[in-house]
Order: C-alpha cells, then structure tokens, then sequence
C-alpha cells in the first residue's frame, strides 16, 4: 500500500503555474534576490533624498537667521539714526540764530528779521519732518485725543468747546506728541 502511494504522489501532476520539486528553490531564489535589489535602490534613493533635504533644510536654516541678524542690525540702525533727518533740518535754525548773535550793531529791527526767519526755517523743518501744529479755533469741539482742557470758563457758547488756546500742541504724523492746553466752556 505505501508502495501505490508513493507511485500516486509522483504521478499526481504539479498544480499549474508551479515549478517542478526540483526547480522550486532557484525560482525563489531569483524573486527574493530581485526584490533584495530592488529593496537597496529604494533605500538609496531615499538616503540621497533625505541628504539633499537635510542639505535644504540647512541652507533654509540658515538664511532664516542670517534675514534675522539683517533685520536686527537694520532696526539698530533706525533707532540709533532715526533723528537724523529732523536733525539735518533744525541745523540751518541753529546757524540762523548763531549769527544774530554775532550782528555787531544788532537794532530792534534787525532781530525782528532775524527771528522772522528763523521762525520760518523752523516750521518748514517741522513740517519737512511731518511735526503738525494743534491749534484749535475758538468755539471747536474739545477733542481729548488733541486737547488737555486746564479750565472751565463761562462763556457765551456752547458747553464743552473751545473758549481760548493757551499752548498749541504738536503731532508727529499721526501721534500725539503735546496736547494742546485749551480753556473751554462750561
């Protein structure tokens, strides 16, 4: 009986698609080299991605912080020159009142044209430097943002306005530098 079944066994045709018993191994073989090989390129085009990310990764990295160390060297720049400008334009007003100072035979109207003058450059250097005058009119709306009221006065207006300007304030652009001090109505 062992002897039919060993006789069935080899007779039994293989399964299709299957190697015979004897060529079985070097088929495996093949297929697990060739998926060896395909395995290690992948893995060296995935080390020679992850190299040249990391290399943009450094490269990003350090073009960020040298944009930052620009960035930081420019803002110490701005505040250390920031009054540059305002400066060049108050040098001329200096030098205007320098030389009334050095007139030899100096009159009352002499100093009255000098001081004209220099009161000009000056408002032309404050307005070339964006420093606005706030000088409220006599019956204006009292505006706290611009105004500091020092007191209330009875007047013959309406409450809360402007009676008299006492000292006018001043703007930077649109920043408050002085408030204007005002009377108002009560």
């Amino acid at each position: 009986m062992q002897d039919q079944e060993k006789q069935t066994s080899q007779e039994t045709p293989a399964e299709p698609g299957t190697a015979p018993a004897g060529q079985a191994n070097s088929g495996a073989e093949t297929v697990a080299i060739d998926a060896v090989a395909s395995l290690e390129e992948q893995l060296a085009v995935a080390e020679a991605k992850a190299r040249d990310l990391q290399d943009a990764f450094l490269r990003a990295k350090a073009e960020a912080e040298n944009m930052r160390r620009r960035a930081q060297e420019d803002i110490t720049k701005a505040h250390k020159f920031a009054i540059e400008g305002f400066a060049e334009a108050m040098v001329p007003v200096k030098d205007s009142l320098e030389m009334a100072m050095k007139v030899e035979t100096p009159s009352v109207e002499s100093y009255k044209e000098g001081v004209e003058a220099t009161l000009r450059q000056l408002s032309a250097a404050f307005e070339k430097n964006r420093l606005l005058e706030v000088n409220p009119q006599p019956g204006d709306k009292l505006d706290p943002m611009k105004h500091q009221a020092i007191s209330m006065v009875p007047a013959a207006q309406d409450a809360n306005t402007i009676v008299s300007v006492l000292q006018k304030g001043y703007m930077i652009s649109d920043r408050l530098l002085r408030p204007a001090l005002v009377t108002v109505a009560g």
